[in-house]
């Protein structure tokens, strides 16, 4: 594994990304306790998959033929965004950048009964919100993430059922997916940047916890303790591998560390994030095709996608586009946000330097680091790093 480095988390972007002008080309309840991490043997060189997760993003190669493709095929939701929203969109910009949408979501019915959180109603709810701009090149990546507490101006939107939803004032801003879906919340963060998303892909979290499992587990290492019993998750400082139901736990919670809020949370979901891209870097898959098929199998029962992507061969091309890009190479920010003063859990969008997000990303340049300068932030910085 890489040497330890502890991430800087909140802070402005590498100078050193850059974008280039160019054509497109899209591709297609157990409390537990961390368990050290083991020392590991040599690793087998990754075949033909790579994950990425926000809240995450799950990326996928492609396997053999037959049974297994259609399987797989058929684990694989989608929505049709582009006809959700129609022709009312922000410009596609051809500059050979990609902006992806990955939402984390759960729901109190199903598999995620047991992981608490969701709606009381069983409806789903989204808390979890990244922009994923990938760079002219493929070779470097920034990720915006939206604190779900965030007020904003909700436009109205037309759900995949083809119900109208009106547009509201000051709502937070996973409301939009509750009220309308995934249409609704690709069209709210459009409306918002002004970036048309050329990809959504939503997270499930029963089956997050799954798939890190399948994957053996995720290496972090952390700073002090953390102890949340709403997330049931109890962790010493130091090191250790997290299971599924320990991962899902850390992404989730609020209480364990720091000030209790979403923008620490963000902190922690974004470095756990770096930790995981790394992680899949080592996984030894070349000798053994039935970890490869499982881990396959769950990250595709995992991921719901938009229209364009929702083919194993599609999601594997896409995938394809994304390997090269390792933790180093990807700068995490926080969407620019203020306290709001009339209500401590809930925050603002700095519209000025908001904007300089936007305006960098829409010109596949770096995110400025005056563009988080004197922002509003967690306190959970530091605390997770990789091992």
């Amino acid at each position: 594994m890489p040497a330890e480095s502890t991430f800087e988390l909140g802070a402005a972007g590498e100078p050193d990304i850059a974008g280039e002008t160019g054509t497109r080309t899209s591709g297609p309840r157990r409390r537990a306790k961390g368990r050290r991490r083991k020392p590991r043997g040599k690793r087998g060189k990754a075949l033909l998959i790579t994950a990425w997760t926000a809240a995450g993003i799950v990326v996928l190669g492609g396997t053999g033929a037959g049974y297994l493709y259609f399987k797989l095929n058929g684990n694989i939701k989608s929505v049709d965004i582009n006809n959700a929203l129609g022709a009312d969109r922000p410009l596609n910009v051809d500059n050979g950048s990609q902006d992806i949408l990955v939402l984390g979501s759960d729901t109190r019915s199903g598999a995620n009964e047991d992981l608490g959180g969701g709606s009381d109603d069983g409806t789903a709810r989204s808390d979890t919100a990244m922009i994923v701009h990938v760079y002219q090149g493929h070779k470097k990546a920034s990720v915006v993430s939206i604190p779900r507490d965030t007020l904003i101006e909700r436009p109205s939107c037309t759900d995949a059922k083809g119900d109208t939803h009106d547009a509201a004032s000051e709502v937070m801003f996973n409301s939009a997916y509750s009220t309308g879906g995934a249409a609704c919340a690709v069209k709210t963060v459009e409306s918002m940047t002004g970036i048309r998303m050329d990809h959504y892909i939503e997270v499930d979290f029963s089956g997050f916890q799954k798939l890190i499992d399948d994957l053996g587990g995720v290496d972090i290492t952390t700073t002090e303790d953390i102890s949340d019993p709403d997330s049931h998750l109890e962790l010493k400082a130091g090191e250790h591998t997290l299971n599924g139901e320990q991962s899902l736990g850390l992404v989730r919670t609020r209480h364990g560390v720091g000030d209790g809020s979403d923008l620490g949370r963000i902190q922690l979901q974004q470095a756990f994030i770096k930790a995981l891209v790394e992680q899949v870097k080592h996984i030894g898959v070349l000798t053994n095709p039935s970890k490869l098929i499982k881990i396959a199998d769950s990250a595709t029962k995992t991921v719901t996608t938009d229209s364009d992507l929702a083919s194993v061969r599609n999601l594997a091309s896409f995938a394809s586009g994304l390997k090269g890009i390792s933790s180093s190479k990807m700068s995490m920010v926080t969407m620019p946000v203020q306290y709001d003063s009339a209500n401590i859990n809930r925050v603002l969008v700095d519209e000025d330097k908001s904007q300089l997000v936007w305006k960098a990303l829409k010109n596949d340049r770096a995110i400025p680091k005056a563009a988080t300068e004197g922002t509003a932030t967690g306190t959970a910085k530091g605390v997770v790093s990789s091992s």
